[in-house]
């Protein structure tokens, strides 16, 4: 009787060991996730470069006379110069894949595009060819798509980008995934649906708690010794009509794109050396004027972005198109531009559907209702969106006779812009008349006043004021607890 009374304490008192243990280590994990050293050349920012050739390129989809019509040039383009490509060719896609709802119906781009990739390898079997995705496209290591699979095949090095040496957005629950779930490893196959179809292969358990790390691979590039393209457009089926935006650059800031690459390369332990030999080699289409150009990557582009919204005063025009917009730095900056007199204009995205499912409008909604109701120097208009979304990531200014853009993958989130997620931008200066600088002014204008066709909506169409909506934005913003 006696000694049972005594091993009662002994074993709540072993119990109580193994919780502070783990408490702790799951304490210490989430300390590192949060300020780990960043590797080498991610959070990247070029030299600048003088007299870079440079173009935009416009997907819009819009309402004309009551019918969805698609003026799309960026994957024509990205077509062209995978044709184009004699010395090498990398591709840095986030999304590259072809599920979504099957009582959907989207043009089968992933499949086209990996078709495009194999039979130039084919053509060229001694071209050096990359291409580098998330993991999300094998739904974090279940199986491996059939049109990735042909990508391998043809001698094309594919490279998964690995997440683990970043920071952690997620914090609260990367803690637990560092410390315990994630040494469990990620086996091939599963019983589960694939949460984008329910037609995919069946996924893993552990699949689905290494998603929740909401952390990615983001960025949207293609690079061959001529040409550049930086872009928020994916090679993906479910986002085939989305409208979106894309900078072209020609020049030897090709060199330091390739830079960051090769530093994603590195990061996920894959063989870099097919980037030894890379390097522009290729000469200008036209004798206009160059801009001063610069490759920027996660958190230089948030630096970026406040380093001009700062300087912004009453003659400064401040455009800002974006698919999602809630990083608190961004907007606070934004806000001071308007008291100095800064005329501030959005286009959002009205956060209301993604790939068949709806949304609740956040976090776009309660950011364009603070934003709106701040000051009469900043307006909002919505993006007329019919199914697909308004997926463009660019801030564009001008001051004076000089204008500024800085556009790419980068949502204005902090998992896109604090060093969470891998993206990349361009950032290019030139004066207001640049022939590049005058088709992003018409466009914002085009698209502001509706000239010709019905691309955008009024701010009181889905203005809201919902106060929970605002502090769930919040919330969300700054937990990471979120897909934003």
């Amino acid at each position: 009787m006696n000694h049972r009374l005594k091993r009662k304490p002994l074993k709540r008192y072993q119990v109580g060991k193994l919780l502070s243990l783990f408490v702790v280590v799951y304490g210490f994990s989430m300390l590192y996730g949060m300020f780990k050293p960043l590797p080498e050349n991610i959070s990247y920012e070029s030299d600048k470069h003088k007299d870079t050739e440079a173009e935009v390129l416009f997907d819009i989809t819009h309402e004309q006379d009551g019918e969805v019509k698609e003026d799309h040039e960026i994957f024509d383009r990205i077509e062209k110069m995978i044709a184009d490509a004699e010395d090498f060719l990398v591709v840095d896609m986030f999304l590259f894949n072809d599920e979504y709802p099957p009582d959907l119906s989207f043009p089968p781009l992933a499949s086209w595009f990996s078709e495009q990739l194999v039979e130039k390898k084919r053509e060229n079997p001694d071209l050096s060819m990359v291409v580098i995705t998330d993991r999300i496209n094998s739904f974090y290591g279940s199986r491996v798509p059939e049109h990735i699979q042909r990508l391998e095949e043809a001698g094309i090095q594919v490279v998964w980008a690995e997440m683990e040496p970043l920071r952690d957005s997620n914090v609260i629950y990367s803690g637990l995934w560092r410390s315990v779930i994630q040494w469990f490893g990620t086996p091939k196959g599963g019983w589960l649906p694939s949460p984008f179809s329910s037609e995919a292969e069946p996924v893993t358990v552990r699949s689905y708690l290494d998603m929740l790390n909401f952390k990615a691979n983001h960025r949207k590039v293609v690079i061959n010794e001529q040409e550049a393209l930086v872009t928020s457009a994916n090679p993906h089926d479910a986002s085939a009509h989305h409208s979106n935006v894309a900078l072209s650059v020609r020049g030897k800031v090709i060199n330091d794109i390739l830079e960051s690459e090769r530093a994603v390369v590195e990061m996920s332990d894959a063989d870099p050396s097919l980037f030894d030999d890379m390097e522009y080699n290729g000469k200008r289409s036209s004798d206009a004027e160059g801009a001063e150009a610069k490759v920027i990557t996660e958190g230089k582009v948030k630096e970026q972005m406040l380093k001009y919204i700062s300087a912004a005063e009453a003659d400064s025009d401040i455009w800002l198109g974006a698919f999602y917009v809630s990083d608190r730095d961004i907007i606070n900056a934004l806000k001071e531009a308007a008291d100095r007199g800064a005329n501030v204009r959005l286009i959002l995205d009205p956060n209301h559907e993604a790939f068949g499912r709806e949304k609740i409008g956040v976090p776009n909604r309660p950011v364009a209702d603070e934003l709106q109701s701040y000051s009469d120097q900043i307006e909002v208009r919505w993006y007329n969106t019919n199914g697909e979304q308004y997926h463009t990531k660019m801030l564009y200014m001008t001051d004076g006779d000089e204008a500024m853009v800085n556009g790419g993958s980068s949502n204005f989130t902090r998992r896109n812009i604090d060093d969470l997620n891998l993206e990349t931008n361009l950032l290019l200066v030139a004066p207001k008349n640049h022939a590049m600088m005058e088709d992003i002014e018409e466009y914002f204008h085009a698209l502001w006043n509706n000239d010709g066709s019905h691309y955008t909506h009024d701010f009181s169409q889905h203005s809201e004021g919902e106060v929970w909506k605002y502090w769930l934005y919040r919330l969300q913003e700054t937990t990471g607890l979120s897909s934003f």
